[in-house]
């Protein structure tokens, strides 16, 4: 049993090696009181982010818009290896009582994954994301958004204190290039 458990350990750790992770349950940040979703809508430029294998591109951006049938619509863009290249996903309120805590899917076939804003004032935004692996360990995501593709560093710094004041490791958080970005959504 005890080579079973390194063994799955070690093909976890191999899997999301490319994350950020670390030992033991989700932390659980606050969320923005009063959550305003229609206000949230629209495009939003990452500024920066915890490693994620799904991002590795430049120029990232997603736009949020609402669907006829009261679900949201996203559409995350991003140039890798010179092609611009799109996904769309869904987004749900998943509890009334607490808009700010969405939940995200890029597939049909998978559950929804945790997307809460901690924290905005509609030009930028604070985005948390955390998955238990038998709550042994987490994987985690953090993204700095904007309205505009750049933030000053003292509000990247404040963002970064906030993630930190709610237990998020942003240690490893780093900058995505949106120099040379045109067109987009």
């Amino acid at each position: 049993m005890k080579t079973f458990i390194v063994w799955f350990l070690a093909l976890m750790l191999n899997l999301v090696s490319s994350q950020t992770f670390h030992w033991g349950p989700c932390p659980t940040p606050m969320v923005q009181p009063n959550f305003d979703l229609n206000r949230y809508l629209g495009k939003w430029y990452e500024i920066e982010k915890l490693p994620a294998s799904f991002e590795k591109g430049t120029c990232i951006e997603a736009n949020y818009s609402l669907r006829p049938d009261k679900t949201f619509k996203v559409l995350n863009v991003q140039t890798y290896k010179g092609k611009v290249r799109s996904t769309e996903g869904t987004a749900v309120v998943q509890d009334t009582k607490e808009p700010a805590k969405l939940g995200v899917s890029f597939s049909y076939f998978t559950p929804y994954s945790p997307y809460w804003v901690l924290s905005t004032d509609y030009n930028s935004a604070l985005v948390y994301s955390c998955t238990d692996v038998l709550r042994i360990f987490h994987v985690d995501f953090a993204w700095i958004l904007a309205r505009t593709r750049t933030l000053p560093p003292e509000t990247v710094y404040h963002a970064k204190e906030v993630f930190s004041r709610e237990k998020i490791d942003v240690s490893r958080m780093a900058p995505t290039d949106q120099s040379k970005c045109d067109g987009g959504i």
